[in-house]
């Protein structure tokens, strides 16, 4: 299986793509530098494959890699930075 995770600007969303085909997202609000990530989906197809982790890792280390900053409203991705903490330093409180 090969992972894609983009950014789908015009929908506030990253997206994972598994060999080529749409498999999840997670979706976001944009505040400035400040993503307020709101929901995740991964479609039934690819639960327990490790995609959901893969589409949180692909989407932070984006936003890391452009210096920007999260809000894990979304519980699925603030269990995911619960449990790998090398990634607390990209959430911020929400204002």
């Amino acid at each position: 299986m090969s992972y894609l995770v983009e950014e789908n600007a015009a929908k506030h969303r990253f997206e994972i793509l598994v060999d080529d085909a749409l498999a999840g997202f997670t979706a976001y609000l944009p505040r400035g530098e400040v993503l307020v990530f709101t929901h995740t989906e991964v479609d039934d197809r690819f639960q327990g494959q490790g995609v959901g982790a893969a589409l949180m890792k692909g989407t932070l280390d984006q936003v890391r890699a452009r210096g920007g900053r999260v809000v894990p409203r979304c519980p699925f991705m603030a269990a995911f930075i619960e449990r790998h903490p090398d990634y607390a330093d990209l959430v911020v409180d929400a204002a």
